[in-house]
This record gives structure tokens, sequence and C-alpha cells, in this order.
């Protein structure tokens, strides 16, 4: 089992018939007349679409994406690309700490890439070489370049494919793993099935049990967790399609580049730390270099197969390796009780709160991410 380079490249067709549809974009009006209360803003879409048909520079956000080592891998049957910087310890010391990093909806490798570079290269930014992590970003099943498996799209199923990838295709007997959303769940379930190679679990949205038949909920935990149920009252309508329909929103997605970017930055305005102003958290280009790399390889839509095949997911086990928690600020995790995720890890070591970085915390707040990840880390190099 080997993993091959690879490099992203969009045919100039591809991009002609994007520039071609996003110029004939039909807009619609508000439905509310407050900003984005009603969804994606119409003329902040407007505004995006333009810039993208004329203005964004795809071929240069293709040259600075393809400046990081890209490569493909064949496991159980299934193309699976990641990116892997290697890290530059210090002279004479053990090697770096092999860390994996996976990203959650709607999101990409693009999350982590800031992150990953203060990870492997800590000295070039002002930090220790002795923190210098080994940083393996692959994409999610369906997502951009990666293929969805023969079969349903679980956590438990990704978290199996990330073990082969380390352990077989890179040879690393050990490692950290690190996400959030998705890549949290599927984090989660690294630590619990292999705990004799994996070092230690870091995540952005904590754990939650399903099974309080043992231990009923507490008054503080019950409390959060009607606050998360009246929350998603009002924010679950994308899950609820996705989970049903996924092919018919699909459709829509896949004709029309605008529809696609509305649904995607919807979900960054609300789901970021941005107090509601989307582009003090991201410029259009880092938007648009997302919209363009779901468009270019046409997976919106199997994007979606983790949402309907949410059902076949089980509760994760309990984790016994060390892990931490530095909590999202977005809504469903900013106020959860640390004992809801000590009902699961028998070991946590590390709850951080710092109140800043939402949904995509790595991509917001990099070197908050970085900082937290070295500490973690640290003592668990050598396997303490």
């Amino acid at each position: 089992m080997t993993a091959k380079p690879f490099q992203i490249s969009v045919s100039d067709d591809v991009l002609n018939d994007l520039r071609t549809r996003l110029a004939r974009t039909l807009f619609t009006a508000a439905s509310d007349t407050t900003y984005w209360a009603a969804g994606t803003d119409p003329g902040y879409l407007r505004e995006l679409v333009t810039y993208w048909a004329d203005g964004f520079d795809w071929r240069a956000a293709e040259t600075a994406l393809n400046a990081y080592p890209h490569h493909i891998a064949e496991i159980a049957g299934q193309q699976v690309h990641f990116v892997h910087l290697r890290g530059r310890g210090a002279e004479g010391a053990p090697p770096p700490l092999p860390l994996i990093l996976t990203h959650g909806w709607p999101s990409s490798f693009v999350e982590m890439l800031r992150v990953a570079e203060l990870l492997a290269d800590p000295a070039g930014h002002g930090g220790d070489p002795a923190d210098a992590f080994d940083v393996v970003i692959p994409s999610l099943p369906g997502f951009l370049y990666s293929e969805l498996p023969q079969g349903p799209f679980t956590r438990r199923g990704v978290a199996e494919t990330w073990h082969t990838l380390m352990t077989e295709a890179l040879g690393y007997p050990r490692f950290g793993a690190f996400g959030g959303d998705i890549g949290g769940g599927v984090t989660q379930w690294l630590g619990s099935l292999y705990p004799g190679e994996v070092a230690g679990v870091h995540v952005t949205s904590a754990v939650i049990t399903t099974d309080f038949r043992e231990q009923p909920p507490t008054a503080e935990e019950e409390a959060y967790l009607e606050a998360l149920s009246a929350y998603d009252a009002t924010d679950q309508g994308y899950s609820e399609i996705m989970c049903t329909r996924p092919d018919t929103i699909a459709a829509a997605l896949a004709d029309s580049p605008a529809g696609l970017v509305a649904w995607i930055i919807d979900k960054y305005r609300d789901w970021s730390d941005c107090g509601g102003d989307l582009e003090t958290r991201w410029d259009k280009d880092t938007l648009l270099t997302v919209a363009t790399l779901y468009w270019a390889t046409g997976t919106i839509g199997s994007s979606f197969r983790q949402y309907y095949n949410y059902p076949q997911n089980r509760p994760v086990p309990t984790i016994t390796v060390p892990s931490a928690v530095t909590l999202s600020n977005e809504p469903a995790y900013a106020n959860i009780p640390r004992s809801l995720t000590e009902r699961l890890c028998t070991d946590l070591r590390h709850w951080s709160t710092p109140e800043r970085g939402g949904h995509f915390m790595a991509h917001e707040e990099p070197e908050q991410v970085a900082n937290e990840l070295r500490a973690f880390f640290r003592p668990l190099r050598s396997g303490s």
C-alpha cells in the first residue's frame, strides 16, 4: 500500500463553464428585511458571485494549494486524498509526533493548512522545534478528491480508514488525532478503537453521550441538552433535507454555482465566530477557494452522504486514551458542561474554553489551536 503524489488541476473548460453559469445567475429577493435573517443574504450573494465570475483568480489559488505536498492512497479500494507535511524537529531529537487532522462539513482540507504549517515547523514560527509534528490532513470520504466508501459513511468507518492510512500507508506505529464536527467524531472513534496506536485525541466539539440509562443527566446537563434542542430547532433545516432528501438539494447545487456557494457560506457565517459579519473571518478569496474545489470536483452531493447515513452511526464507546477539548464558541457547544465529556473520556487531561473560534476553529484561530495541540501532546510524545 503506497501513496502517490497528487496535484490539483482544474481544466480551462470547467472554469469557462463556471464563469458562464455565474454570469447567468438568477437572483432572488430577500424574504426578510433583517440582514441574513432568512439565510444567505441575496445582496451579499450577488456581490460574491460577481467577484467569482470576474475577479477571483483561481489559478493563483490553485498554485498556492499545490505548494503543499498532496498525495493519493488507495485503501480498501477507496481513493483517499491527503496533505502530508513532514515536521522540522530539533537535530538529534526524537522524530516529530505524527498527527492526523480531520475537517468537518461544509469544510475541506483547506481548513487545516495554516495550523499544519505552525505544527510542522514550530521553530520557523517562533516556537520550540521539539514540538514539531508530522501532519496528515485527509479529505473526508466523498469530499473533493477522496472517494466515498462502498458501504455507508460512518464516523467509525472513517476512523478505520484513517488508521490504515496512518499505520500501513504511511508506516506510523503511533500517532495523535485532532478534529471538530464530523472530524471530531472520527477522532473520538480513533481514540476508542485504537488505544494501542493513538497517543491522544483532541477535539473542538465536545463528546456527548446519548446513553443516560445508567446515570441520568444532572440538572446542569439537562439544561444544556434542552438549550441545544431549542437551538437545533432554529438551525437544523439544512440538515433535515440532507438527512432525508440529499439528492433533491444536490441536484440544484450541482447545477448552480451560486446556489452552491450560498449553501456553504450560510454555515460559514452562522457557525464561525464572526459576530454576524462574515468577512471579519473569511475574505472572498478564501470562501471562493473552498466553493471552487467543491464545484470542480462535483462533490457537494457526495458530501451529504454522511448526513443521509447518520442513523447508521453508533454511540462512541468509552475513550480511554488521553483526551483534550478546546471548546468551540459556536452556539451548539459554547456552554456545554464538562461532565458530559467526562462520561465518555476516562482520561480527560485538558479542557479549555478560550471563547474564540467557532465551528472552523483551526481556520479561524490557527495559532490558538496550534498552541493547544502543542501543550496537550507535549507530555505524550514519549508514550507516557
